[in-house]
């Protein structure tokens, strides 16, 4: 039976419906992860979820411990990965409250512990990363969103800023310029540590806002909670969907 782990980001901490047969605390050569590893079962089918930012939510995403998450839940059993992301949205068609499964990703942060392969080596390992995300998965989710009725992109290409400040409207010019249709903060090194690890990965975005520049005034968290409300609820009843048709 292929273990599904969720990891959800901002809005996301939990999964409903979960029948929780218990929650692990693992050790890793990284440290430790952001929270307990939730393992259950979810009709019928087994899932781990992981909270990105803790509980509560105190990791902000320059600061999320991106390899201890990644090595725990493959530790914990996990064969899939979807990463949940709370982003903004730079192309005209990524309003508030839309869905996207992005393509490609655009990797703008710095300083990040980004790689298992790093020290004692007997060789310097790469892993080609020309499609970060995996096909089959992006597919399915897909097409659940189609199925959804929801507004969605099926692609999109994910631009990852260090934060924890939002952009400036210069910045996301910039972005716009360099192709990206989203932006988001956690998106990266998470996609990259997944592949070294060979667990399938795809994310699943919603879009929270307009990015800066993109809308009149100025960003509030306001805004964005109102939106993160019913929109996570949206993605929790998605990742239950997918969850039970693995």
């Amino acid at each position: 039976m292929n273990t599904v782990a969720i990891i959800g980001g901002t809005g996301l901490s939990s999964l409903e419906g979960l029948a929780v047969a218990t929650e692990l605390d693992i050790e890793t050569p990284f440290g430790a992860p952001s929270a307990p590893i939730v393992k259950a079962v979810l009709g019928g089918k087994n899932v781990l979820f992981l909270a990105r930012h803790g509980l509560p939510h105190r990791f902000p995403p320059h600061k999320v411990n991106y390899r201890a998450n990644l090595w725990a839940l493959k530790e914990a059993g996990a064969e899939t990965v979807i990463g949940v992301n709370a982003v903004g949205g730079i192309h005209p068609a990524m309003g508030a409250g839309h869905f996207c499964v992005p393509h490609q990703v655009i990797d703008y942060t710095w300083g990040r512990e980004g790689s298992f392969f790093e020290v004692d080596l007997q060789w310097v390992t790469h892993i080609d990363f020309t499609y970060p995300y995996d096909s089959a998965l992006r597919d399915r989710l897909i097409q659940l969103l189609a199925r959804s009725g929801l507004p969605y992109s099926s692609q999109g290409v994910y631009g990852a800023t260090q934060g924890p400040r939002l952009e400036t409207a210069a910045e996301i010019m910039r972005m716009e310029r360099d192709g990206c249709d989203i932006v988001g903060m956690t998106g990266m090194p998470e996609a990259a540590l997944a592949r070294e690890l060979e667990l399938p990965y795809a994310c699943l975005a919603l879009v929270v806002n307009p990015a800066a520049g993109k809308a009149p005034g100025i960003i509030t968290m306001g805004a964005i909670e109102e939106v993160l409300v019913g929109g996570m609820q949206q993605a929790r009843n998605l990742l239950t969907r997918f969850i039970e048709e693995s």
